[in-house]
């Protein structure tokens, strides 16, 4: 009885350990948490004949991110499914209340959301890096370069990127 009870212990020992293994340690390092990116809005005051510069601006941002490691990109059919989890149409993206909703959903705790504007031979970019849960804005960059320099704008959108990511958080 007593060798029985001893070996109980024992494995129950065991499972205890395994189960403590297992167990995720705490996030302390902001580096290891899922972030979402929005296409770049296009925020100009006249009609500009690129469609989908929003997408490859977001892209450039994307590529920039998973190349400095540690953050996890949201898919953005992750961010899909949310939406039609909400029951929302695509309209509603438009609410930054909105898109930090399904950032919550799809377990983003940080967002990118930004725009671009074409005036005067410029191109100016904007990129803000929020927090989901509080909404409360983390960082902002803001980019400059000639309106005639595509390269320029994916360049300006990579930087603007790394910016928002730098250790400074």
């Amino acid at each position: 009885m007593c060798n029985l009870f001893k070996a109980y212990h024992k494995i129950l020992f065991i499972i205890i350990l395994l189960l403590a293994s297992c167990a995720s340690a705490p996030v302390s390092d902001q580096r290891h948490v899922a972030v979402a990116v929005w296409d770049i809005d296009n925020l100009t005051p006249f009609a500009l004949d690129l469609p989908n510069l929003g997408e490859l601006l977001s892209a450039e941002v994307i590529r920039t991110i998973q190349e400095r490691g540690g953050y996890t990109v949201v898919e953005r059919e992750r961010l899909l499914l949310a939406l039609e989890e909400l029951h929302l149409g695509s309209a509603s993206l438009a609410d930054e209340g909105t898109r930090l909703r399904l950032g919550r959903i799809s377990g983003a705790r940080l967002m990118v959301f930004g725009g671009y504007q074409v005036i005067g031979g410029r191109m100016r970019i904007d990129l803000r890096l929020v927090d989901v849960e509080t909404g409360r804005i983390r960082k902002a960059v803001q980019k400059t370069t000639a309106a005639s320099d595509l390269s320029g704008w994916l360049k300006n959108a990579g930087e603007a990127a790394g910016e928002l990511f730098s250790a400074a958080l």
